[in-house]
């Protein structure tokens, strides 16, 4: 009984280890975006989370949300605050509360010129 039991014990940490593996290193697709940085805030209760929002239109219908797991990237966008940015993304298969919020995971930031402003 106590064999029985030890191997179904191993099979599901293998299980769960094999599913969280797949949905961290796997991505379904890598994208960029730009608009403008509108919200970068670290929360959550019993995960603290870095997420964060860009608008892609002018009236800000358009919102892309996304979660940051790089220091470096989380420092980058705390200084672009309110500035337009391209942003490099992965999208994985599933989102997992502990790592954010969203699917959409910044690999990358840098700072772009607005086209709203461009010749001015």
């Amino acid at each position: 009984m106590k064999k029985a039991l030890a191997v179904i014990i191993i099979i599901i940490i293998t299980l769960f280890a094999g599913w969280y593996a797949f949905i961290y290193y796997a991505s379904y697709s890598e994208g960029t975006r730009s608009g403008e940085l509108i919200k970068f805030s670290n929360k959550g209760i019993v995960f603290k989370t870095w997420e964060g929002e860009i608008s892609q239109g002018i009236s800000g219908a358009q919102i892309f949300s996304f979660s940051v797991e790089d220091k470096k990237v989380i420092e980058k966008l705390e200084e672009f605050q309110g500035r337009y940015v391209k942003l490099k993304y992965k999208e994985r298969f599933a989102k997992v509360s502990w790592l954010g919020d969203t699917k959409y995971f910044v690999i990358e930031v840098e700072e772009e010129e607005s086209p709203h402003f461009r010749n001015k």
